[in-house]
């Protein structure tokens, strides 16, 4: 008994862990605009409150100050995913570089070279409107914890290096452990400058105030129930009035769309993260982690996990729970069996820090695709347009998404709208019970994989052939 309180649990670790999401449970936090009440007119419409709809805004009044803008969200600004994910803002806009050799190999050097300057926007962004949300380029490390992820490892270098990327730097064992200390480490990619570290609520917080610095309209509780037609342009209905717009974009992701026929292409999925109390110095000094990188491991199920401004570690990932019907719903942001997979996993990489207490465990609902990166469009003869599907790395893809839809409403042919990947969609995922019987499969056969030396089942095999997938 006497060993057992020495060596607490991980259930003990998370016993007074608060179920409100860590970025969230800040006295920064701003009160919520009023709601909309009556009607409204507009030049454009943007509909979400999250990252996509707040750049979408400020954007287009960048570009022209005297468009007349309104924005209107349903909760507050950056409660769903803009303000629970773990801030890790990358400039890949393919989710990594192995998705965009397997979709689009002909243009990956373009778009590698469209997040770095996307990045670069944000970073510039960040400082030009004084936005206080930690931003940190310290880059992402991916880690191989079993032998034959190594070898992949060593040839997304190759990749790199081919596409001219100089930015990424393989790590044997030990110059890893010399980066981050844990037993469960064998070899490591790190992509020095394609990876930001920040704050992600606070993000959303700064960009809700620079936009509304530049006159956008801001509406908050104000939730979007009918998209039609009106004249030439188009009506929204909320709860307690209308907006008139000649143009709208929609940055709902993982809500269902107005645009009806682009919600089988988003399947919701939950993940969660856990957030542990500040480390001592002596528990830094244990773990090392002086650059203060982003981590992720190679598994199909994967962790990440990087440090806060104030040293406490975020470590989310691993389990990507649907729930049959595909719905976004509170009662689906919290997971207990996840959090105690991830404390038990927490301690198995970091030994080192038995003791450590985590201070929040939360979850939130993610707007996967079948490719795992965002998909873009319009309807209603161009006057709204849509980006969703960022699987994940909309932290930093969002703001090129937002610069798309801007780009679709206003007819313009760029470098952009003539990407493939912007003009191809994903394969839809089918009805269900269909869809929860495939994630299911999927699902099984990823752990599979992850537990066999990383072979791919004939289930895996055929869905690669076919371009559909399902990740987080």
């Amino acid at each position: 008994m006497a060993r057992a309180a020495m060596n607490p649990s991980p259930v003990h670790a998370l016993a007074d862990a608060s179920p409100t999401p860590f970025w969230l449970d800040d006295p920064a936090r701003p009160d919520a605009l009023p709601a909309l009440v009556g009607d409204e007119t507009c030049d454009l419409l943007v509909v979400g409150g999250g990252y996509s709809g707040l750049w979408t805004a400020l954007i287009a009044k960048e570009r022209d100050p005297q468009r007349d803008v309104v924005l209107i969200e349903g909760a507050e600004i950056g409660w769903a995913a803009s303000g629970r994910n773990g801030g890790f803002c990358a400039a890949s806009l393919t989710h990594g570089l192995g998705n965009g050799l397997a979709r689009w190999p002909g243009e990956l050097a373009t778009l590698e070279e469209l997040g770095i300057h996307n990045l670069d926007a944000i970073e510039d962004a960040v400082a030009r409107y004084g936005i206080d949300c930690s931003f940190e380029r310290t880059g992402e490390i991916d880690i191989a914890t079993e032998p034959h992820q190594i070898a992949e490892l060593k040839e997304a270098a190759k990749d790199a290096a081919e596409l001219g990327l100089d930015r990424h730097t393989f790590l044997d064992q030990d110059e890893l452990r010399a980066e981050v200390d844990s037993p469960t480490f064998r070899a490591g990619l790190w992509d020095r400058d394609g990876v930001a570290m920040l704050n992600p609520a606070r993000l959303a917080w700064g960009l809700k105030q620079a936009c509304l610095g530049l006159g956008v309209r801001v509406y908050e509780r104000t939730r979007a129930t009918k998209l039609a037609a009106e004249g030439l342009g188009m009506a929204v209905r909320t709860p307690y009035g209308r907006v008139f717009a000649r143009h709208v974009a929609l940055g709902t992701n993982a809500f269902p769309s107005l645009v009806k026929r682009v919600r089988p292409y988003i399947a919701p999925v939950y993940d969660h993260a856990l957030m542990t109390e500040p480390l001592t110095e002596e528990q830094l000094a244990a773990i090392g982690w002086k650059n203060r990188q982003g981590l992720s491991d190679s598994n199909n199920h994967f962790h990440y996990f990087r440090i806060t401004a104030d040293n406490r570690i975020l470590w989310g990932g691993y389990d990507i729970v649907y729930r049959y019907g595909g719905g976004v719903r509170a009662e689906y942001d919290h997971h207990p069996a996840t959090y105690e997979k991830l404390a038990r996993h927490f301690f198995r990489c970091f030994p080192q820090l038995e003791g450590l207490r985590f201070s929040h465990a939360w979850g939130g609902a993610i707007d996967t695709c079948s490719r795992f990166s965002a998909f873009f469009g319009t309807a209603h003869a161009g006057r709204v347009a849509y980006a969703a599907g960022y699987t994940g790395l909309g932290v930093g893809a969002t703001r090129f998404g937002a610069e798309v839809m801007l780009d679709l409403l206003a007819g313009e042919r760029t470098e952009r709208t003539e990407l493939e990947m912007v003009r191809s969609k994903p394969l839809p995922f089918p009805p269900e019970p269909l869809r929860w019987a495939g994630i299911g499969i999927t699902q099984w056969s990823m752990t599979r994989a992850d537990t066999h030396g990383g072979r791919r089942n004939l289930w895996l095999k055929a869905m690669d052939k076919l371009g559909l997938g399902f990740d987080s």
